[in-house]
């Protein structure tokens, strides 16, 4: 039976149920906490609760790299420091999980910077970056450096390349605060 098909089930009904689960990634050596907003085909959408224990952004995974899922077995102690802290599950973002192209496209639509990550290619990489269209079967990103300076040309990523997406989080948010606004007539291709 595929990774897939095998936690499906459990990541609905956690979903339906508004569970806080933990699962274990392909990519990462500590387990992923957060409540399933919305599931795709191939990606499924999470508010991350941060080992803080705040609500840290969205995140989109790629079902096949999802292993170990569980209700979080800190769940209790988990909700009620957010609900002293007066942290809400977050409402589903407009974003699409119908496809990676879709999803990338709505992410950048609805927040001013995503984060792409391509584990399987360059793990413990990532690239932060407003979304500037598709050609083919490629992204292109104007991408912010971890000073908050924008680069001076786009970059291209292959869309079967991504394995998760991410965006609305404390470090993007903290460039986004701290950029300038781009000047997308200067770049280069």
């Amino acid at each position: 039976m595929p990774m897939v098909a095998k936690h499906l089930p459990f990541i609905q009904k956690a979903q339906k149920a508004k569970q806080l689960i933990r699962f274990s990634h392909r990519f990462e050596s500590y387990p992923i906490r957060g409540y399933v907003l919305d599931i795709g085909p191939k990606f499924f959408l999470m508010a991350i609760v941060c080992d803080r224990i705040w609500f840290d952004g969205f995140e989109c995974f790629r079902l096949s790299d999802v292993s170990k899922v569980m209700i979080d077995p800190y769940a209790r102690f988990a909700e009620t420091a957010l609900r002293k802290r007066r942290e809400r599950i977050p409402k589903k973002p407009r974003i699409s999980v119908a496809s990676v192209e879709e999803l990338i496209m709505s992410a950048g639509q609805t927040f001013p910077l995503v984060t792409i990550y391509r584990e399987k290619i360059d793990p413990g990489v990532v690239w932060i970056g407003k979304i500037l269209g598709f050609e083919q079967d490629h992204v292109s990103l104007l991408e912010i450096n971890p000073d908050a300076n924008w680069e001076n040309k786009r970059s291209k990523y292959h869309l079967k390349e991504i394995t998760r997406v991410g965006f609305g989080g404390d470090y993007e948010t903290a460039l986004d605060l701290v950029a300038k606004k781009p000047d997308l007539h200067r770049l280069k291709r």
